[in-house]
């Protein structure tokens, strides 16, 4: 199986997604801000990665854990690496987009923007971590239901 958790850039909600699916962040507690900011490719995706898929890692169960920016084209991204992978014979079942965005909230989207787009990254970097720490169970519930999804299919 593969998984892609997708967000607007790749650099900050899916990333870390990714890494609690992967078991890089904790589920039992909030991690520190070390833990985030020293995360594979956390708030340092450019402008012209976006769209690239990173791989993550595997989970527990062997399956393939990728990330992916799609800034505002998030259906058509999805639609993309559906139909590119059946190209190859990889089935639609076998492959689980996972929208990471609407679980964020408005506090890393301004460090994102302060940060990726302005390039103030001293300042928009903290804040995303902020924004994240305070919406740390939302990651933890968003995985979590993706790991059952990923049982019942078994």
């Amino acid at each position: 199986m593969i998984i892609v958790y997708m967000c607007y850039g790749s650099a900050h909600s899916s990333v870390v997604a990714a890494s609690i699916h992967i078991g890089l962040l904790p589920i039992d507690r909030v991690p520190t801000y070390e833990e985030i900011v020293s995360l594979p490719h956390y708030d340092k995706t450019s402008n012209d990665e976006i769209g690239t898929l990173f791989y993550m890692g595997k989970d527990e169960f062997g399956n393939h854990v990728y990330i992916v920016g799609a800034r505002n084209g998030r259906g058509i991204v999805t639609k993309a690496i559906y139909s590119f992978l059946s190209l190859y014979g990889i089935s639609e079942k076998d492959i689980l987009v996972v929208d990471a965005l609407p679980i964020i909230g408005l506090t890393t989207k301004i460090g994102g923007i302060t940060s990726r787009r302005l390039g103030i990254i001293f300042l928009g970097r903290p804040i995303t971590v902020y924004g994240i720490l305070k919406k740390y169970n939302n990651f933890v519930k968003l995985v979590t239901d993706i790991k059952i999804k990923l049982q019942i299919r078994s």
